[in-house]
């Protein structure tokens, strides 16, 4: 399997990614399933198209892997060595779409919640971020 992927070029790889059903995202979902929350997924009828809405509690979350969407972390901080004069706008643009995106669910009177991939690799610390969020007390 591996070699067959060696020999992918550069932009066959990147087709391969998903927006939708990534790992993070998927333990984000059975996590909140298992807490007793129901939710729907990418409504593209609010801003930016959350992964996880939860219509009741008027909240919404969005899931980001740190690559794609310019986390402060290792892997966010990551620029593909292969045209980067294309990769550093491209990925500049995501970031921005993204703030704006959350700033408009926050005007229409959404809570947004956003999980980076590397933060969800800490299942502990992801359940009591998500109990905090969906708590009724919760501010953010």
């Amino acid at each position: 399997m591996t070699a067959k992927v060696a020999k992918l070029t550069l932009t066959e790889r990147m087709q391969r990614i998903r927006n939708r059903d990534t790992k993070p995202e998927l333990l984000v979902r059975r996590m909140l399933h298992r807490m007793g929350f129901r939710y729907r997924l990418h409504n593209s009828k609010l801003p930016g198209n959350p992964d996880v809405v939860l219509a009741r509690h008027h909240k919404a979350i969005l899931v980001h892997g740190c690559f794609w969407h310019r986390h402060d972390c290792v892997d966010g901080r990551k620029l593909p060595r292969s045209r980067p004069d294309y990769w550093g706008p491209k990925l500049e643009r995501n970031r921005q779409r993204d703030i704006v995106s959350a700033a408009r669910l926050e005007a229409m009177g959404w809570k947004v919640l956003i999980i980076w991939e590397c933060e969800a690799r800490d299942r502990s610390r992801l359940q009591d971020t998500l109990s905090h969020f969906l708590s009724d007390n919760a501010i953010s």
